[in-house]
């Protein structure tokens, strides 16, 4: 019992910290942060030139696939430069 629970608590430290980092969710509700109207922000966030740009090259991936879902949400956004 004592071994699920903590995986569990394991588990959601993982995923909240996961979240709370990632490009893509940061890109669109932090202001400023999503370098305007934009395309894939979370991606462009992600590889911005920064002190924590080689630990965020880790979340790329994971940012292109939420980034990709979101397209038609950025597209009704446009027009884009």
């Amino acid at each position: 019992m004592k071994k699920g629970l903590l995986l569990r608590g394991v588990a959601l430290v993982i995923t909240v910290t996961a979240l709370s980092g990632c490009g893509s969710i940061i890109s669109r509700t932090m202001p400023g942060q999503g370098h305007g109207n934009q395309y894939y922000p979370g991606v462009q966030w992600d590889l911005r030139d920064g002190p924590w740009r080689y630990v965020t090259v880790i979340d790329v991936p994971l940012s292109m696939i939420v980034d990709t879902f979101m397209l038609p949400i950025d597209a009704r956004h446009g027009p884009y430069e």
